[in-house]
């Protein structure tokens, strides 16, 4: 009972974090019935992560931005002008796409210097400098392509957007192996490392999660994991896509987590004066994020273009919108200062499995814009009453509140406790809370 009562406070704490994953859960698992089975199938599991990778590849960039405080509306024209720009010069010009790539990565880099640059150097509002880039960029691509697609891309750019890692069983298996090696062992990767990182917490003694939520919450992991690995075996194997965003995502939540440059994000996020006394040069630091961006939103826009096998004059439109819904269903504040990066897959991927689910059923997309909305809406009315939960300053969310009993001598509190704290009863701010990690 009492490791029930300390996991319940705990999850309490962690409402924000633990929210989005149980919503995932079950927009899957009401579309997996609303579609008679069909959302879970192999092919239509592959077909998801295809058609989403490239909003979740800008949603890495955008809740970097985000939790620095800022926002980037040029991010679907930048990667509609990359795609035009990538399309002149492997079918105009003939160039090889082992140096139209990382020319094209350039021009994102060169693109995001030149807002950064508005922005850090010049002091304009980041939402007025990318607003004026999505109008600047959206007309460069159709001067670019002078209002007509090009097509037809070389294979090894189509592999990027909607290629599989080879079958090294020759197709004669009824699950290609690759895959399941690939998933078993990323899933032991990832027990490896929260049985790691849990260890390191406890000989700090800094506050950790009850074991009981720890074992389920990782088994849960895996067992999703495994799930996902055996329905991609089913099909055709792992998308060359998604290896790159298994990568990107692994690179930049260790970037935010354990970097210097990650830590000045979320400080001047937190608190810009703060950050400034502090010594930490913000103008750089904010120059630097949006050459990320740009180099993101070039990445996003070669992957759309190859999916396609064609560069389009309305290519990227729309992409920012969700993008930056991605990175607010993912749990980043409105104000700046919290986010993570699995946290904005996360959001993507319920973006994604409601455009899915709902193309499926047959909505229009008038209905489609209207839920999506909706749903963008909630999540963000959701961020701030946890925030009023925590701070005791709303009456329907005292009404929800959760009181633990004192924790052990000893061991760090399992929740944090709303209003007043009893006598002798220890409080814990939850992470969501704080304005740095």
């Amino acid at each position: 009972m009492s490791a029930l009562r300390e996991s319940l406070g705990f999850l309490t704490s962690r409402l924000r974090q633990v929210g989005i994953f149980v919503a995932l859960i079950l927009i899957v698992l009401l579309f997996q019935v609303l579609t008679d089975g069909i959302l879970l199938q192999p092919q239509n599991v592959t077909n998801l992560v295809v058609q989403n990778s490239y909003i979740l590849i800008l949603a890495i960039g955008m809740v970097m931005v985000i939790i620095a405080g800022h926002i980037d509306l040029s991010v679907g024209s930048v990667a509609g002008f990359i795609g035009a720009v990538a399309g002149v010069m492997m079918v105009h010009w003939g160039w090889a796409w082992w140096i139209a790539i990382p020319a094209c990565l350039l021009m994102g880099a060169l693109v995001g210097a030149w807002q950064g640059y508005w922005i850090a150097y010049v002091g304009i509002p980041a939402f007025i400098v990318t607003l004026a880039g999505m109008l600047i960029f959206r007309g460069l691509t159709l001067i670019t392509l002078k209002n007509q697609q090009i097509t037809p891309f070389p294979d090894e750019l189509r592999a990027l957007g909607g290629g599989f890692l080879p079958d090294i069983t020759g197709g004669t298996s009824v699950l290609e192996w690759l895959t399941v090696i690939l998933g078993v062992g990323g899933t032991a990767a990832i027990l490896f490392q929260a049985i790691k990182e849990r260890r390191v917490r406890r000989r700090f003694n800094l506050e950790n999660e009850p074991l009981a939520w720890f074992a389920v919450k990782n088994g849960f992991i895996a067992l999703l994991m495994l799930i996902i690995t055996f329905l991609l075996a089913s099909y055709r194997g792992t998308p060359v896509v998604l290896i790159v965003l298994a990568v990107l995502v692994i690179v930049y939540s260790a970037l935010m987590n354990n970097s210097i440059f990650g830590r000045h994000i979320y400080a001047i996020g937190g608190n810009l004066h703060a950050a400034e006394l502090s010594g930490i040069k913000t103008k750089r630091v904010t120059f630097r994020l949006f050459v990320n961006m740009g180099v993101l939103g070039a990445l996003a826009g070669l992957v759309f273009a190859a999916r396609l096998n064609s560069a389009q004059p309305a290519g990227g439109t729309g992409f920012e919108l969700d993008a930056i819904a991605a990175a607010f269903i993912g749990g980043a504040a409105v104000q700046g200062g919290i986010g993570t990066v699995a946290g904005a897959m996360i959001g993507g991927l319920i973006m994604g499995v409601l455009n899915n689910g709902m193309s499926i059923l047959g909505l229009g997309t008038d209905y489609q814009q209207l839920i999506k909305g909706l749903v963008l809406l909630l999540a963000v009315a959701f961020d701030i009453f946890n925030k009023n939960r925590v701070g005791g300053t709303s009456k329907i969310a005292k009404a929800f509140s959760f009181r633990t009993k004192p924790p052990v001598p000893g061991e760090p509190a399992a929740a944090a406790t709303n209003g007043a704290p009893e006598s002798g009863q220890s409080v814990t701010v939850p992470s969501g809370a704080a304005t740095k990690p």
